[in-house]
């Protein structure tokens, strides 16, 4: 589990905190790979892996902080709004993976 809490993180560019806050688990548990508590972990991987088969993860990167129709991403993640977050990932699969702005 420490591994694929891992894989999110470097996936989305998460810091600590951020990572801590989405899987709602303090830094310890964190570090000590104690996450099997936490299904949204693999949920999460698994909803990102066509995107990032599609996109790669340096566009899931610079979107995952950009402000779409719904907001950040990020923000729904850090509310655990995953429900949102599922949303977004979905509109932008329909939009081809396209970022638009400066990065």
């Amino acid at each position: 589990m420490a591994d694929e809490a891992a894989r999110l993180m470097d996936l989305l560019g998460l810091d600590e905190d951020e990572l801590t806050t989405v899987l709602a688990v303090d830094p310890l548990t964190l570090l000590s790979g104690q996450l099997d508590h936490r299904p949204e972990l693999g949920i999460l991987l698994a909803l990102l892996a066509e995107a990032e088969e599609r996109a790669g993860s340096p566009t899931l990167r610079r979107w995952v902080r950009a402000t779409g129709p719904r907001g950040r991403p990020l923000d729904h993640l850090l509310a655990r709004d995953f429900a949102a977050f599922e949303d977004t990932l979905a509109e932008l699969a329909e939009r081809g993976f396209v970022l638009r702005g400066g990065g």
